[in-house]
């Protein structure tokens, strides 16, 4: 059964608090699964948030990148560890993904772990609220990382 992982970001008001937030804690998420070995998908079905992930990725490490590509364009061979979308994956993708959307993908259940990063908006927690009730009526191993 798949395990869903909560990452709850600060809040705005907190200091320190970033609005890139969850595009940076999304390369750390890619950055640590594709260290596994674990292909990644990332779904983000906003535009402005996918182009700021797939440049984020491009230059979160210092010194090199995170190998990605989206989905729609052709893919290489071999498959990239991370791949950014709007709809459903290529089969080969099971392992991790990390949902940058409000709602629950209706394939999220095809994955090993889903990791959803709740941002520190305010209607963004209620929306995660929303997610995470979701998975729990419907039995699913649940955990929560405040960051």
């Amino acid at each position: 059964m798949t395990r869903i992982d909560f990452y709850v970001l600060p809040e705005a008001a907190e200091a320190g608090a970033k609005p890139d937030g969850a595009v940076i804690t999304a390369c750390k998420l890619c950055d640590k699964a594709a260290i596994a070995g674990q292909r990644t998908y990332v779904f983000a079905p906003v535009a402005a948030q996918a182009d700021a992930l797939d440049s984020a990725l491009w230059s979160f490490r210092q010194g090199s990148f995170i190998a990605h590509e989206r989905l729609g364009a052709p893919l290489s061979s071999p498959l990239p560890m991370v791949l950014i979308g709007a709809a459903e994956p290529p089969a080969e993708y099971q392992g991790v993904m990390i949902n940058l959307s409000l709602e629950v993908p209706p394939f999220f259940s095809r994955f090993e772990r889903v990791l959803e990063i709740v941002d520190g908006d305010t209607a963004e927690r209620a929306r995660s609220r929303e997610r995470y009730k979701f998975y729990r009526d419907r039995g699913y191993e649940l955990a929560m990382h405040k960051l």
